[in-house]
């Protein structure tokens, strides 16, 4: 998440389902019609985690505020520019919806890049999966569930090399306590997603996260923020970690049922890995494979369990 997204639709699928049964579509129907929403969410992992991986490499210029500022602020200026939002015929409850969505999405973005900026990106997008799936496991009074909880902790050990002795304490607190608020990003998606059309809904929360975040931008980059090549980069980020994903997550949301997204979602730790193999050159230990293979078989377990239970 830092998206865009996520595992914590474990923690929304009521929500997220809600969307789909007001919205009957593609994602309704046969099996064949699915994969235009399944590409959707797909391509959706793959542009914010290799936008991730641009933004860690943004770090070094602007610091990970600064570049928390910078996503947030151009992304929501492309999006008012191309969605021209309406403001007006909205009630107090769909404004309170926007001002928490924009919250959310501000306090995610905040709290996972502090997290890549002391700990690898496959380690911490691994950690804030583990939020909302843990939340998920220990809300749900199925026995079964012990089974998830198990594998995720295991991952968790794994991943900490034992003690977390080689993980910054601090990145891993951050990664998931950007978990938690992956979670509330998923339920007020969705709850957008209803109350306005197309992304214009979107564009407005992305303008509140922007305006949560300059301060603490500015703060810490200070004029970095005007230097013309950063801009560039950050708004390759803006581009790659909030504007595609962001919307194609809202879309595929509205299309797909809502356990298909969170197995999806459970997939974002290895396309992460992946990213950060490839551009940053975050190589991966045989235990931190097994690790991220863990936490994602965890996640695809509890949807599943959540799924029969329900039915």
């Amino acid at each position: 998440m830092d998206s865009p997204v996520k595992d914590a639709a474990l923690v929304a699928v009521p929500e997220a389902a809600a969307v789909g049964a007001e919205s009957p579509g593609p994602g309704r129907g046969p099996a064949g019609h699915r994969f235009g929403p399944v590409a959707l969410v797909v391509a959706g992992g793959l542009s914010v985690q290799f936008g991730s991986a641009v933004a860690v490499l943004l770090m070094p210029r602007a610091g990970a505020l600064g570049v928390v500022t910078l996503r947030l602020l151009l992304a929501a200026t492309v999006l008012l520019i191309v969605c021209r939002p309406k403001v007006r015929g909205y009630g107090r409850a769909d404004w309170g919806t926007i001002v928490a969505f924009g919250a959310a999405m501000a306090g995610m973005n905040i709290l996972f890049y502090q997290a890549v900026d002391r700990i690898p990106l496959g380690a911490a997008v691994t950690l804030e999966v583990l939020g909302p799936l843990i939340l998920s496991v220990v809300a749900s009074r199925r026995l079964v569930n012990l089974l998830w909880a198990g594998l995720a902790l295991g991952g968790l050990v794994l991943l900490g090399g034992g003690g977390f002795d080689r993980l910054d304490p601090l990145g891993a607190a951050f990664a998931l306590a950007a978990g938690a608020m992956w979670a509330t990003y998923i339920v007020f998606s969705a709850r957008t997603g209803r109350r306005f059309p197309q992304a214009d809904g979107l564009a407005l929360a992305m303008a509140f996260a922007a305006v949560l975040s300059l301060p603490f931008g500015i703060v810490e980059a200070g004029d970095k923020l005007l230097v013309p090549s950063t801009i560039g980069l950050g708004l390759v980020v803006a581009l790659m970690s909030s504007v595609l994903p962001y919307t194609l997550e809202l879309l595929a949301l509205r299309r797909l049922p809502a356990p298909t997204f969170a197995i999806l979602m459970s997939l974002e730790p290895a396309i992460a890995a992946a990213a950060g193999f490839l551009v940053l050159s975050q190589a991966l230990s045989v235990l931190d494979a097994l690790a991220i293979a863990l936490v994602i078989g965890a996640s695809m377990g509890a949807v599943r369990t959540q799924v029969r239970a329900a039915a």
